[in-house]
């Protein structure tokens, strides 16, 4: 409890304005109340104003600054903090923004202040490089962009053609635009713009080969790149140049190997295993089965295109028996097993044959075997055909039919053997044994089976299903207007062929 003392000098509002102590003698004279008697007076009534202002926290005398300034230099000390990242601090920055503000005085400030604020940083950004020098955007966007400059350019050949007249010079690029308008209506293809790009970039593998004909075969995914593939047909005599300059280096490669082999036959002199590897397996000649088409690939529309080489039996049969995905990038290993002979340029190269193979169909009567060709070829399977000029067309609703007998293979079909035309690999040869007595005691083989295949134009209904699975699977485009449809076949066995067709 406090003393009555006291007590009567808080209570007396009358005597407060003319006896009011000197605040110097207050502390000198009256000693600090106990805790007890600070909470007792807590609870007593309200003082007036000037006790509060005598009651007032004390200023630190030894730096003569207040409570209040003491708040406002720890504040602006927190403003002026920079970042370790911009090196720039809050203060210098709104004091930057405020100025920019009361300069231009905006229209609705408060909506707009974020972005002048932003406005306000770049404008103090400083780079880590040298400005003198321009610094080279290595991105890929760029790099991509300046491959497809070259696309968009005109030959100074077009001019002239454009200039010169009527006379329209034929040219094997294909109608992209058309074509992809069509599988875009059957909910596959690849979008607009990329058909653009892809579109000049067989312009581009036109003007510069000498080509008689060329497709769009399609694109191939892969783990870093992809793969845009044209099919394409040089024209007569052109091809022959490239062909001896191969035959060249091949047989400068044999020549050494033979060398080779003939110093390792003066050199060693051990016994040797009789065992003799089977023969190998030649591969077709160009034009000719397998081989009959040559194709181009590019990862990218605008880079330069690869001409793929031709396709052997052996990397046929090994690409059966594996299962890889392409990484897109041509000089790839391929590691597997068995081991496949060749690179991911060989192993591309078997998977497009197989793919053609299985996957190119055409309406029946589209086709139709050549009359002068047939009596040549009364021996063989035929595999050269013409288009039917005669051809009508079929009913939309006839190509869609789930017998699928209106649709037909135009592409040769591939044998186990590696080949679309069979090769017998037993043949006499008289250097294997020297004396007669071994050519007594020989057996003679026993003579393999020829491997027959379906001949060309054959229905697909007569292809073989797989796990229950039908090969072929065949709708409208559209089941809503079916009057404006169109007939889209979908192969089951390579997911992804497409072929489409329409009454015209």
């Amino acid at each position: 409890m406090s003393s009555p003392e006291v007590s009567a000098e808080v209570q007396q509002p009358d005597g407060v304005a003319t006896n009011e102590p000197n605040p110097q003698e207050a502390t000198e004279v009256a000693p600090s109340p106990p805790a007890a008697e600070i909470l007792n007076n807590k609870s007593s009534k309200p003082t007036s104003p000037s006790v509060a202002s005598a009651r007032s926290p004390v200023p630190n005398m030894a730096l003569n600054v207040t409570p209040k300034e003491q708040e406002f230099t720890n504040a602006k000390s927190y403003l002026l903090t920079a970042s370790t990242n911009s090196n720039i601090n809050l203060y210098d920055h709104l004091s930057r923004v405020l100025t920019k503000v009361l300069d231009e005085r905006p229209v609705n400030v408060v909506d707009v202040f974020e972005d002048i604020s932003k406005n306000v940083k770049k404008s103090k950004f400083s780079p880590d490089f040298d400005t003198i020098l321009n610094k080279v955007d290595k991105t890929t966007e760029v790099a991509l962009a300046e491959s497809q400059k070259s696309l968009f350019e005109r030959n100074q050949d077009e001019g002239e053609h454009e200039g010169g007249g009527e006379d329209e010079v034929e040219t094997p690029l294909p109608n992209l635009p058309e074509l992809m308008n069509y599988f875009e209506q059957g909910g596959v293809g690849i979008s607009r713009e990329e058909t653009i790009r892809i579109f000049l970039a067989l312009k581009q593998l036109v003007d510069n080969y000498p080509l008689q004909t060329c497709r769009f075969w399609g694109k191939i995914l892969g783990t870093e790149k992809n793969y845009i593939v044209a099919e394409v047909e040089y024209r007569e005599g052109e091809e022959e140049e490239e062909e001896e300059e191969e035959h060249d280096g091949d047989e400068d490669m044999e020549k050494d190997e033979e060398e080779g082999e003939g110093e390792e036959h003066e050199e060693d002199d051990t016994p040797k295993p009789d065992f003799k590897p089977p023969p190998v397996i030649p591969k077709e000649d160009n034009h000719t089965g397998a081989n009959k088409k040559l194709f181009f690939v590019c990862n990218e529309p605008g880079k330069a295109w690869t001409k793929l080489p031709p396709v052997t039996p052996a990397q046929i049969v090994c690409a059966r028996q594996i299962k890889k995905f392409f990484t897109g990038r041509l000089d790839a290993p391929i590691i597997s097993y068995p081991p496949f002979p060749g690179n991911e340029i060989n192993y591309l190269r078997a998977q497009i044959a197989r793919i053609s193979a299985g996957t190119q169909i055409s309406p029946l009567g589209f086709y139709q075997f050549d009359e002068e060709e047939e009596e040549e070829e009364e021996e063989g399977a035929r595999d050269t055909f013409i288009e039917n000029p005669d051809y009508e067309g079929i009913p939309v609703k006839d190509l869609v039919d789930p017998s699928l007998a209106n649709w037909v293979h135009h592409a040769q079909h591939i044998l186990p053997q590696g080949r679309c035309s069979w090769f017998n690999p037993i043949q006499p040869q008289e250097d294997d044994f020297e004396d007669e007595e071994d050519e007594e005691e020989r057996e003679e083989p026993d003579e393999p089976e020829p491997e027959v295949g379906p001949p060309v134009l054959t229905p697909i209904s007569e292809d073989v299903e797989i796990e229950s699975t039908p090969p072929w699977t065949a709708r409208l485009s559209s089941t809503l207007v079916p009057q404006y449809a169109i007939a889209m076949m979908q192969s089951n066995l390579w997911p992804g062929a497409y072929a489409f067709g329409t009454e015209k």
